[in-house]
């Protein structure tokens, strides 16, 4: 049995395997338990393995790794078209099999264990910040029902809460004000954890050489810095640099025929965490740029005939290309820097 290429269908339990030889014919199919993985990888010779990139894909492409194997992890939307009969386990190992051999097939780098597991603080810190959103937003929104508006923003519901409380002639009965006094506890709590994960993720980035040169382009600091380095992994898996910018999302979709373009909004694909501490930061840097008075600067010229929010984008998406440039070349950021002809 002469395998060349395997396509793997991940899942929690039951493993879908499906495997090829050199002229693409199919020699195996099976069914693998988790614990029955390794064994069987590690008993067969060397070949080209292709997985979606889904829960799990990281692990089991280092795992592999280790065994001889090429691994090659794919966008899921990347392999459907390869689906030829209805979706199950083994159709889905087929055309895994099928899509990893295309010349033209866009790969996803694997992450190694550093980078997950500073991607996952980043995660945790978006959920308490999610939540923490999502706390303040219903304080505010039964404190409406008694007649007492609070302005938005976690600040101000911080700021107002205690002075609500002390107040004895605002009519709030004494089981919401318990309930307040639970509710801010709880958002206090929200607010440390997201503070010390912060901690975490701004130490790791000052151990990390790529994070720290990226850090100098401005609208990106040490939260996005990392979170690119991390997510992105060896920039050089992206042909140039419009890609990168396109597997973040913040490019044109198109809708063209007959030689006529139709450009649209972004097309929001890629990592939306990435892009939207890129536009963030983007918008951040706007906001300073109003009050120069540099007029013949680039930056203030797209800001004259675009509104803000065209601007952050486009400025977004500079950054990502500018990014791209600094992890492949390992170069450092120059704010006077001009393309050679």
């Amino acid at each position: 049995m002469n395998i060349t290429t395997i396509g793997l269908d991940l899942a929690k339990d039951v493993f879908q395997v499906h495997a090829a030889d050199a002229q693409g014919k199919t020699v195996l199919r099976k069914q693998l338990r988790w614990s029955e993985m390794a064994k069987f990888f590690a008993n067969l010779k060397p070949c080209l393995i292709g997985m979606e990139a889904c829960g799990g894909a990281h692990h089991w492409a280092r795992k592999l790794e280790e065994f001889g194997h090429t691994v090659k992890l794919m966008a899921p939307q990347f392999v459907k078209p390869y689906v030829k009969t209805n979706k199950n386990d083994a159709a889905d190992a087929e055309a895994i099999s099928e899509a990893v051999n295309r010349r033209n097939m866009r790969f996803v780098p694997i992450k190694n264990v550093e980078q997950q597991a500073i991607l996952s603080v980043h995660r945790a810190r978006q959920g308490f910040v999610k939540a923490r959103t999502a706390h303040g937003n219903q304080i505010r929104g039964l404190l409406l029902e008694f007649g007492i508006v609070v302005p938005k923003g976690i600040t101000a519901v911080a700021k107002r809460i205690p002075e609500i409380l002390e107040d004895a002639e605002n009519g709030l009965p004494g089981t919401i004000r318990k309930l307040l006094e639970r509710l801010t506890d709880s958002l206090k709590e929200m607010d440390r954890q997201v503070r010390e994960l912060e901690v975490q993720i701004k130490y790791w980035h000052q151990e990390n050489e790529a994070s720290q040169r990226l850090e100098a382009v401005p609208g990106i600091g040490p939260i996005t810095a990392s979170a690119i380095v991390a997510s992105v992994g060896d920039a050089r898996e992206f042909k140039n640099a419009r890609q990168m910018a396109a597997w973040m999302g913040l490019v044109p979709k198109q809708n063209s025929s007959g030689g006529k373009q139709t450009l649209l909004g972004i097309s929001k694909r890629g990592d939306t965490f990435l892009r939207t501490l890129l536009i963030h930061g983007a918008r951040a840097v706007i906001r300073v740029a109003e009050n120069k008075a540099e007029p013949d600067g680039w930056l203030k010229k797209l800001m004259a005939r675009r509104n803000k929010n065209i601007a952050a984008v486009v400025l977004a998406n500079k950054n990502a290309r500018i990014v791209w440039a600094l992890l492949v070349k390992d170069g450092i950021f120059r704010p006077d820097h001009t393309a050679s002809a």
